[in-house]
């Protein structure tokens, strides 16, 4: 029986590391140790908190090209216009390089959340401004671990929103359907299961109609002046002259509800107050949404078990929470279920059976090494475009197959909604170039992939001295302590004896005496030459990051 029971006693590193490792994209040993000591409880009262980004937005200084755009840090005050002769598409890679730092440094679940919302609230970067699309992240930040019926309620305003899924086109006389489709089936309730022709398990073709009726001229704001009251954020207008200010009655899916419409502003906000009430007022709105958190966090196989023991209490503490999404998360996060301690066999169904994703892939290894990062102050060039924009963004994602921000479909990124694979949509023939070149990209510190492969990323991860520094190796002169204690922090379960040997003798140690290694440490101790450790070293990292352990989670 699956249980949403609380764990009890401390984590220990095992179900510590399978915690960070699912709710954050930093992932460091340290981090492990700490959490390790405390309650899963005590380490979501941490986990569970929107980290205070380092700025609170990109930003830059009056440039007027794209070189000066690359040299100055990056910010844009909100409602102010951009500068001179600036395009703005040359802003909108810095902004996904800033957030892609944010989220690298983020050491709780706030960012892991702001994605999965940007998954089932999608944009593309480039719909309108990156000023606009700022805003749109930052709602998805306010909104992350705060309350998803008012997010909902929020992103029906927002001006990417509003752009991307063609609303501006949507008129009393013409309604276009394409932004009241997705807010059923993307960010809500989901359709379910077809029942037949434009009858779908959640709703039917008709409440499409009528649900189209009502954000009837909705629109975006170019000039970002109209802000929301309770957010601070720039949202869009209301064209009343294009709203549709009938009456709109839904199907028996909707209990046969009938919302007013509007007849002034104050009435459209409360015709879209009550089509929102209307929508979370139905069950299956709270559980399609614990469905999707489950296989974000937890597995792609939702049994007849998994939803009686699992999805439903949790749509129901859920719903009782008026769509907080704190309580929600704490329990799933906090169950035996999650850790796989509900069972007599406890390394069988979740720790290590997702695939991580590129983002997870890219993020974790960079932080549990603690790459050094180049200086956006001294080097904003090397921090913004060679390292985030073509070295993460292109190559460590893009080439992945995780076009970040720029999504091929309205659906989002295969990974996270392809049925019946899921998360295994990450790893196959078209993506497993780029993976497999992480661990080369990060050891010599150039590009490896694409034009120009040889060319620097702006850093480099020097395991030697990493290896040396206090406190992630306890004992580095001991070949086996090291070995060890790489398997046990870089992969989500103990390998067995014949899997250790092959990564110790055949790897590591190059089917040499452990008295060698012992012999080179210490003259690099010595000497500060680190030649012949780093050959042993990246020998092994490269192999532990080659294994089929490590691309999971």
């Amino acid at each position: 029986m699956a249980s949403l029971q609380p764990l009890s006693g401390a984590l220990g590193r095992r179900r510590a590391a399978h915690l960070l490792r699912r709710t954050s994209y930093r992932y460091t040993r340290a981090t492990v140790d700490q959490m390790s000591g405390q309650t899963a409880s005590t380490v979501l009262d941490a986990l569970l908190k929107l980290y205070q980004q380092t700025q609170d937005q990109p930003y830059y200084d009056n440039p007027t090209t794209a070189s000066d755009i690359e040299k100055t840090p990056w910010i844009l005050p909100p409602g102010l216009p951009l500068p001179p002769n600036t395009q703005d598409f040359m802003l909108r890679r810095p902004l996904i390089a800033w957030w892609l730092n944010e989220a690298y440094n983020d050491p709780g679940i706030g960012h892991k959340m702001q994605f999965f919302f940007h998954q089932y609230n999608i944009v593309a970067a480039n719909t309108r401004t990156s000023a606009v699309f700022f805003d749109y992240l930052a709602l998805l930040r306010w909104g992350a671990l705060g309350n998803f019926k008012k997010l909902a309620s929020r992103i029906i305003w927002d001006n990417d929103m509003l752009a991307y899924l063609n609303n501006n086109e949507n008129t009393a006389n013409n309604p276009n359907e394409n932004f009241a489709r997705e807010f059923f089936e993307l960010f809500t309730i989901g359709k379910g299961p077809q029942i037949a022709p434009g009858d779908y398990t959640n709703y039917t073709e008709d409440d499409i109609v009528q649900a189209a009726r009502v954000f009837t001229g909705l629109r975006t704001l170019g000039n970002r002046t109209n802000i929301d009251p309770e957010t601070g954020i720039p949202r869009g207008t209301l064209n009343l002259n294009q709203h549709d200010k009938g009456a709109k009655t839904f199907s028996a899916k909707f209990q046969g509800q009938t919302i007013a419409g509007g007849n002034n502003a104050a009435g459209v906000d409360a015709e879209l107050a009550a089509f929102v009430d209307m929508v979370f007022a139905q069950p299956e709105t709270a559980r399609t949404t614990v469905r999707r958190l489950y296989r974000y966090f937890v597995s792609r196989n939702i049994t007849s078990e998994i939803e009686n023991d699992i999805i439903e209490p949790l749509s129901v503490i859920f719903r009782n929470s008026d769509y907080e999404m704190v309580p929600v998360l704490r329990a799933l996060l906090e169950s035996q279920h999650f850790y796989d301690a509900d069972d007599s066999v406890n390394t069988d169904e979740i720790v290590g059976g997702m695939i991580k994703s590129p983002l997870e892939l890219s993020m974790q290894a960079m932080s549990f090494f603690n790459l050094p990062i180049p200086d956006p102050a001294t080097n904003p060039q090397t921090f913004y475009t060679r390292f985030w924009s073509q070295t993460v963004l292109d190559r460590m994602l893009g080439g992945a197959g995780m076009p970040l921000f720029q999504p091929t479909d309205v659906a989002g990124y295969p990974g996270y909604y392809q049925e019946p694979e899921y998360s295994r949509q990450w790893f196959n023939s078209s993506t497993i170039i780029a993976r497999y070149k992480l661990p080369a990209i990060l050891l010599t510190g150039t590009y490896q992939i694409g034009s120009n492969p040889n060319a620097s990323i702006g850093t480099r991860l020097n395991l030697a001295p990493w290896v040396r520094n206090s406190g992630n190796i306890s004992n580095p002169s001991d070949p086996k302590t090291l070995v060890e204690e790489l398997l046990w922090y870089m992969l989500p379960e103990e390998v067995d004896n014949d899997r250790f040997n092959y990564f110790y003798y055949t790897v590591f140690l190059d089917n040499l005496p452990p008295a060698d290694w012992t012999y080179e440490w210490q003259n690099y101790l010595t000497t500060n030459d680190a030649t012949e450790v780093t050959i042993a070293l990246q020998r092994l990292v490269s192999a532990i990051m080659y294994s089929p352990e490590y691309q999971t989670l």
